[in-house]
């Protein structure tokens, strides 16, 4: 089921995200810059047209991105915050933590959710090699 929300704007919704009001379009280049490497991550990890996806406006939907709605909640938060570390990042190191954190898991997330049986056996190795190393 869709909701209002899914046909929203990317750029208007992270820069919601980001305090910044829709109308107020000064940093908007830098916002769609930032959001377009969060594409191509999100393209490595498997989410999203095998092909890629950028934006270059306020008309593009989250709907035209993806239409697994699924992960779109997941996409819409792994999104924010790789954006408000780059475009505005935390002056706390415990707050850049947290947010490292939370990027970590819907990373991990969004992978299984893709393709849970390869996630699972590589995030098992990683698991593996990080209680050897230490």
């Amino acid at each position: 089921m869709s909701t209002t929300q899914d046909s929203e704007s990317i750029l208007a919704s992270i820069k919601k995200l980001l305090g910044i009001t829709e109308d107020y379009t000064q940093f908007d280049q830098d916002i769609i810059m930032h959001i377009n490497s969060v594409f191509n991550i999100l393209t490595q990890i498997g989410v999203g047209p095998s092909t890629g996806f950028s934006i270059s406006d306020k008309e593009t939907k989250w709907t035209d991105y993806i239409s697994d709605l699924s992960l779109i909640e997941m996409v819409k938060s792994y999104i924010y915050l790789k954006v408000r570390i780059l475009f505005d990042p935390p002056t706390t190191g415990i707050l850049m933590d947290a947010m490292q954190k939370q990027i970590s898991e819907l990373e991990w997330r969004l992978s299984v959710q893709v393709d849970p049986s390869d996630t699972f056996s590589s995030w098992k190795e990683t698991k593996n090699e990080n209680l050897h190393c230490n």
